[in-house]
């Protein structure tokens, strides 16, 4: 890494706290955050409203706007923090989709074609920083941002993506990785786990140099 770290990717389920923990590294650090933005996003409001019809577009749109932060941050000169990972979307999202029968099995070999060559060009981000909660505090969550899109989401839907997420950063090896506990560490609104959280970032950064 040329002793400096380019790329922090934070990863998580809906409702984890993602864009939050960026936002707090992007303050304490002063790294540029790149977030998930769903304002701009074509498909997000379409896709909740129906999900068979518009999955696979969504899951092509993630993943190329996912590609392109990474080529950016490759070639410029900060470090940065980026909300979510193009992985979360080729081994959570999409799968989760095509089992639940809203993504065609040739859209989905198709998906994972592009995946396959896309990575294949990139490097792995050099601290990926998993979130860890529990559904209720994934649902509490989400109804505390209250977006109006969010509000037709199963506890199923839910419950199947932390499924994935557990299996997915069990086998994570393509660099380090930090796990916060969400459920007992609430960076959000207790200064005590942020600085907690700040620490826990502190040591593996220096862990990464020494």
């Amino acid at each position: 890494m040329g002793g400096k770290i380019q790329h922090i990717a934070v990863a998580g389920n809906i409702g984890a706290g993602k864009t939050s923990l960026c936002e707090l590294l992007s303050r304490h650090y002063g790294w540029k955050a790149l977030y998930e933005s769903s304002d701009d996003n074509p498909y997000l409001v379409d896709f909740y409203h129906d999900m068979r019809r518009w999955a696979f577009n969504l899951q092509v749109y993630f993943l190329h706007k996912r590609l392109k932060q990474i080529i950016e941050i490759r070639k410029g000169e900060e470090t940065v923090v980026q909300d979510r990972t193009i992985y979360e979307d080729a081994t959570i999202f999409a799968p989760n989709l095509y089992e639940m029968g809203l993504i065609e099995k040739r859209d989905f070999e198709n998906y994972l074609e592009l995946f396959d060559t896309m990575t294949a060009q990139i490097q792995p981000p050099d601290l990926l920083i998993y979130l860890r909660a529990s559904i209720p505090t994934l649902v509490e969550h989400i109804q505390t941002r209250g977006r109006e899109y969010e509000g037709n989401m199963s506890i199923d839907y839910l419950k199947r993506l932390n499924k994935r997420y557990e299996s997915w950063i069990a086998d994570y090896d393509k660099g380090p990785k930090l796990i916060i506990e969400v459920d007992t560490i609430d960076f959000i609104n207790r200064e005590e786990d942020k600085a907690k959280v700040i620490s826990m970032i502190d040591s593996q950064i220096h862990g990464l140099f020494s």
